[in-house]
């Protein structure tokens, strides 16, 4: 039974939802998997975090199950821009990664569900169905760990630095890399995009910051606290 002919739970009528991931064959087979299950049509997929805006713009989706690390937009500024441009369309974030540095950015902008892909049908539906109701659609394994950063010793637990002249968390993340002395491969593969999204990334974060070069940007990360000069003490 496919997701558009199947009824909604208690009467509710399927629940929309557009799928985004930048791998093809992954994104393929997320909407063929939703496609058999109850309560979920699939209106639409996409491929990167701009895809995912526009969209929601067009089509007004109940939910957007959203991958994280993604060309030109990643899934957490896509999930920040969603919220605050359509707040009725919620976001589960679907996504292979499940780690600190993962999860709380992609929470903090605003995603009410979070699963890994190893995540089986019946998770999936009953996220949306959560997300929906209100409630949180989170899988055990990031309920457990976000039991475990709850129950640490504030100190253990800082507060991120908010990026400083605007700076997307993505780009304040390529410039942290420029500062550790990394090229645009070396960052393109660290952060599993392209050379060209790389420099998109640059090409902004220069705009926004008024530099000029990679020594500048070096000098930049250092005086706002992004990244610590050779020697220096972490503390």
């Amino acid at each position: 039974m496919s997701g558009t002919d199947a009824g909604g739970v208690a009467g509710r009528p399927p629940a929309r939802v557009v799928v985004v991931d930048d791998q093809t064959v992954v994104r393929e087979g997320i909407v063929m998997l939703l496609g058999l299950l109850p309560g979920i049509e699939v209106v639409g997929s996409g491929g990167d975090g701009e895809e995912a805006v526009a969209l929601v713009g067009e089509l007004a989706p109940d939910v957007v199950l959203m991958d994280l690390r993604m060309p030109r937009c990643d899934g957490v500024e896509a999930t920040r821009r969603i919220r605050a441009e359509h707040p009725g369309t919620q976001v589960v974030i679907l996504t292979t990664y499940a780690d600190d540095e993962s999860l709380f950015p992609a929470l903090t902008a605003g995603a009410r569900g979070y699963l890994t892909k190893d995540a089986g049908g019946d998770e999936i539906v009953r996220a949306v169905e959560d997300v929906l109701s209100g409630e949180a659609g989170l899988s055990p394994k990031i309920q457990r760990r976000l039991l475990e950063r709850l129950s640490q010793p504030e100190s253990a637990a800082p507060e991120p630095k908010e990026p400083p002249d605007g700076l997307t968390a993505r780009e304040a993340e390529v410039l942290v890399l420029i500062a550790d002395g990394l090229t645009n491969q070396e960052i393109a593969r660290s952060l599993h995009v392209s050379t060209a999204t790389v420099k998109t990334h640059i090409n902004n974060l220069f705009a926004k910051a008024g530099l000029k070069d990679r020594a500048q940007a070096v000098r930049y990360a250092y005086r706002h606290g992004l990244a610590k000069p050779p020697g220096a003490s972490i503390t």
